[in-house]
């Protein structure tokens, strides 16, 4: 079995997306030789639950230890472990964020990995505009806590990444974003009325492009759909599962069960049932800018 490559010009170019796309056909090879996790894991000198971190693209990859498993599992074809090992070099290359990594904390470095590589966007935001969507002095006044005038060197290292990841919008494969906000993001003046402004010109600029929807929440069909903010991601390879991503003050918790992602779908359906159309949408924020 020869792993599926993806090109340079695919979504899952990226390392994150390979290491998931690589750990999911190691596990079919497993399950496929009939071979226990444990055994897995003892064959390569390590855990039961490593091996699982592994199929689920959570760890980098050790050469040595996939050769062994491909061994294991019955890979005995030279194209096809050669092709293997070329995608283990691939997925422990350094994606563009790492860079950044002093400036961010270690559970987001797998988000920035999975929005690389995602075909489709769907974010939901109660109280910001979403970060893909933010201008630079509207995200330094988030970062900053209002203080954008005190910006330390990390917080406008993280401003620096926001920024970053906003060009993937405008590749030439650039996944599909929606966006449903609640209305009370377009009035919250966050970092100033000419921040403000300059945020709602963008939101109206952005939404000219094609791939880009923003639709949102009026304040009387508010709350009802959605308990609090979240980002499904949705990739084009069969490989990679759909997730949703939840941050909060501590942290951020990633859901990829099928149940966890039928409640996300179903919450999603309810979101663009209450939101104002697209163009609806649009002449809100143009009515807020104009009276901002």
């Amino acid at each position: 079995m020869a792993p599926v490559e993806a090109s340079a010009g695919d979504q899952a170019s990226g390392p994150t997306a390979r290491r998931m796309i690589l750990g999911a056909q190691l596990r079919r090879l497993r399950e496929g030789a009939g071979i226990s996790r444990a055994d897995a894991g003892y064959h390569i000198r390590a855990s039961e639950s490593k091996i699982s971190r592994l199929e689920l693209g959570r760890v980098g990859f050790k050469e040595r230890d996939v050769e062994d498993l491909l061994t294991m599992y019955g890979v005995g074809d030279l194209e096809d472990r050669v092709s293997f090992l070329a995608l283990v070099k691939q997925s422990n290359q350094p994606g563009w964020w790492q860079k950044f990594n002093e400036f961010m904390p270690k559970w987001f470095d797998d988000f920035v990995g999975l929005e690389e590589a995602a075909s489709r966007i769907q974010t939901y935001e109660l109280q910001f505009v979403p970060g893909l969507l933010q201008t630079e002095d509207y995200a330094r006044a988030i970062v900053t806590h209002g203080l954008p005038e005190n910006a330390s060197a990390a917080e406008e290292g993280r401003v620096a990444l926001r920024m970053r990841r906003q060009r993937l919008l405008f590749r030439p494969n650039a996944p599909r974003l929606w966006a449903v906000v609640d209305e009370s993001v377009l009035h919250r003046p966050i970092g100033g009325r000419a921040a403000h402004r300059a945020q709602l010109d963008q939101l109206l600029e952005l939404t000219t492009m094609p791939h880009i929807t923003v639709q949102v929440v009026p304040y009387g069909r508010s709350g009802y759909a959605a308990e609090g903010a979240f980002t499904l991601l949705r990739f084009a390879e069969a490989e990679l599962p759909n997730i949703c991503y939840i941050e909060h003050i501590a942290g951020g918790l990633y859901l990829d069960r099928p149940d966890e992602i039928e409640l996300i779908g179903r919450s999603l359906d309810r979101l663009a049932v209450d939101a104002e159309t697209p163009e609806r949408s649009r002449q809100l924020v143009m009515k807020i800018r104009a009276e901002t």
